[in-house]
């Protein structure tokens, strides 16, 4: 009987697939007219619509419930004995006074910004409060120990997983020379941006638009690249787009390409776990050791998912011990795989297959509620 074994993921966070409603604007409260017009027009910048208030609102809710509540130094001193929240800000034009400093203890700001300086850092903070995501996403990156591997294959079917388990989830073709991932799932035809929409891009990209943008397919929305002849996209588009990604929370998968091109490197940067797929055959092993000094010093946690059949003498801890990785699991053969895509049905999509429970498995452990970050 075929069995999936996965172990040692780490634990966190992850919201859910539904989007929900964007939550409402900031709090300002100012008596300042020269600062208010400076936070009106930062707020402008984040896409957000702000209620002020002179002093602290009578109704308790309207101090309570914005994501993010900034006091002007002018009314800092009418603020105390306020209930203390998360996401309070001190704002205002002397960073160095410390009487600033002594009335945001007192209403217990989490930092004090000085503008004009901080007016990048504050939109920053209004757009990210906007979009509502408690945690960023988990990120994980799926690259091949040699040509072959199937990292594809199972990027695709822990997205398929991740979006059957009710989180949101964005798979991220990675390999401009690779196949598509909107092929192997089945939606090339779907209409929605690809990765050259974003070449020019740089700076912060808003994540719900993003999102919005991309294919959805079987519940996943999938960033891939269009039938024309594919270039490696800048770093900055690279840095831009999956940023914008990890801050919508919930589950992002990334196909990565074999090497460390500056893409590539954008890319590894980003990730909170990296999967190194290598079959258990000596060669596929003696490849994935050129993987590991390639990408290894580039990505913070780098496992090894060990797939059969294997070589004489080879099982999956043989092999994660002589790349010196932890073993993240063992996927199993799958004989079917090729002959499902053959029939239009992409990889992991079957639950219960030998992919499709290795998947869940995986999530089910790297996906705890209440687990640390």
């Amino acid at each position: 009987m075929e069995t999936s074994r996965t172990s040692g993921v780490r634990g966190t966070t992850c919201g859910s697939a539904a989007g929900g409603p964007r939550r409402g604007g900031p709090l300002i409260v100012t008596e300042d007219l020269g600062l208010l017009d400076d936070l009106l027009r930062l707020c402008a910048a984040a896409g957000v619509e702000p209620e002020v208030h002179h002093r602290v609102p009578e109704r308790r809710a309207s101090w309570t419930d914005p994501p993010l509540v900034l006091v002007g130094d002018d009314a800092a001193a009418r603020c105390r004995g306020a209930v203390r929240r998360p996401g309070t800000l001190l704002v205002g034009r002397d960073r160095d006074d410390p009487e600033l400093w002594r009335l945001a203890v007192e209403i217990g700001a989490e930092s004090v910004l000085s503008l004009p300086a901080a007016e990048g850092l504050l939109v920053d903070r209004l757009a990210d409060a906007a979009e509502g995501a408690d945690r960023p996403a988990l990120t994980v990156g799926v690259v091949g120990g040699r040509g072959g591997a199937g990292a594809s294959t199972l990027a695709c079917g822990l997205a398929l997983a991740a979006a059957r388990a009710g989180h949101r989830t964005l798979l991220v073709d990675g390999d401009p020379l690779g196949g598509g991932l909107d092929v192997l799932l089945g939606g090339e035809r779907e209409g929605g941006r690809r990765w050259p929409d974003f070449a020019t891009s740089k700076g912060r990209l808003a994540g719900g638009a993003l999102e919005e943008s991309l294919p959805s397919v079987r519940g996943v929305r999938v960033l891939s690249w269009g039938r024309d002849p594919a270039a490696p996209m800048p770093p900055e588009a690279v840095r831009s787009v999956l940023a914008a990604a990890r801050r919508r929370g919930g589950v992002v998968v990334v196909d990565l390409p074999r090497g460390a091109d500056p893409s590539a490197v954008e890319a590894l940067a980003q990730l909170d776990l990296g999967l190194l797929v290598v079959p258990g055959e000596l060669r596929a092993v003696a490849a994935a050791h050129r993987m590991v000094s390639t990408i290894g010093p580039a990505v913070r946690d780098l496992r090894a998912v060990v797939r059969g059949p294997y070589a004489a003498g080879l099982d999956e801890r043989w092999v994660a011990d002589a790349l010196r990785l932890p073993l993240a699991g063992e996927l199993p053969y799958d004989p079917g795989i090729v002959a499902d895509q053959d029939a239009g049905m992409p990889p992991g999509a079957e639950p219960r297959g030998p992919l499709g429970r290795f998947c869940t498995a995986f999530w089910e452990r790297a996906l705890v509620p209440g687990g640390p970050a």
